[in-house]
């Protein structure tokens, strides 16, 4: 069994608990749903897995640190990797439902099966520094597949155990694409990168870096200096190419006047928007746009 430590308020199961104990690990399968402004503790003495099957990065919020300023809550993500010892607060922003896989594993007998995959310094390292996961993929399936042998096991336990490794390491272990790996070397990670996308896509004009960082959940202050190392510009730089391409779409594919476009990007006048576009594109947005369909 394991030996966490969990305060919840505003959580409850919406179905009993299913769980099976193996002998270096306990694997739990939770249903539950947790009320706006719902709160939870948890810490472990062992490493720990979380796999949502749903997705909750718009309703829940997670900390490191016990009164933690707002600023650097972040979302939580669909899989999460959890050190030992490593203490976490969760806050709900929305009413939400949700299932997830939870795994407790005895942290020798984990560094004894990764060690031979990832060489013994790197995993040490690994499992020591917390890990999380928006685009779960082939995570997801092998987490279904470990809580369907929780209550109907089709192996022997050591089939369940490999799922856990398994797990565990597309989790910790180093990514080869620098795009994933950015948030670990100082940048903003892929699915960050994702989020301000959409963010300003829905937006359609210009956000503070205080904005962008709260949609990440990073500090204003890390936030910008992550986002440099990464894009190489400025928020402010890249939301103006951003809104450029978008301008470029528009001028493409709809009739608006370019007053209208100016005003649908939150540019001052019609000016102010050439005199951007010019500076991007090299040309004004009436030239471009006669070009553009003439192809």
């Amino acid at each position: 069994m394991h030996s966490m430590t969990c305060r919840t308020e505003g959580i409850q199961s919406t179905a009993p608990v299913r769980w099976r104990s193996f002998e270096s690990m306990c694997t739990v399968y939770w249903e539950a749903q947790g009320r706006a402004g719902a709160t939870g503790y948890y810490r472990s003495p062992d490493p720990r897995v979380m796999l949502f099957f749903n997705d909750v990065s718009d309703s829940i919020l997670f900390a490191g640190q016990n009164g933690a300023p707002r600023t650097e809550w972040r979302p939580m993500l669909r899989a999460l990797y959890v050190p030992s010892g490593l203490p976490m607060w969760t806050s709900f922003r929305t009413p939400h439902r949700f299932s997830h896989l939870d795994l407790h594993i005895d942290a020798h007998w984990l560094r004894e099966r990764i060690a031979p995959m990832l060489g013994d310094e790197t995993a040490r390292a690994a499992l020591r520094q917390p890990a999380e996961v928006q685009d779960v993929g082939a995570l997801a399936a092998l987490a279904q597949t470990l809580a369907d042998e929780i209550d109907r096991p089709s192996r022997a336990p050591a089939f369940a155990e490999s799922l856990a490794v398994a797990l565990v390491t597309g989790l910790v272990a180093p990514k080869p694409d620098a795009d994933e790996t950015a948030g670990a070397q100082g940048g903003l990670s892929a699915w960050q990168m994702r989020r301000l996308r959409g963010f300003l896509a829905k937006r359609g004009g210009r956000a503070s870096n205080a904005e962008l960082a709260r949609e990440v959940g990073l500090s204003e202050g890390w936030f910008s200096h992550a986002f440099k190392r990464t894009t190489g510009k400025t928020p402010l730089q890249w939301q103006q190419e951003q809104r450029i391409s978008a301008v470029k779409e528009c001028l493409l594919h709809e009739d608006l006047t370019i007053a209208e476009i100016a005003l649908r990007f939150e540019f001052s006048d019609q000016g102010h928007l050439t005199r951007v576009f010019r500076r991007h594109a090299g040309i004004t947005p009436s030239a471009w746009r006669r070009e553009a369909r003439a192809r």
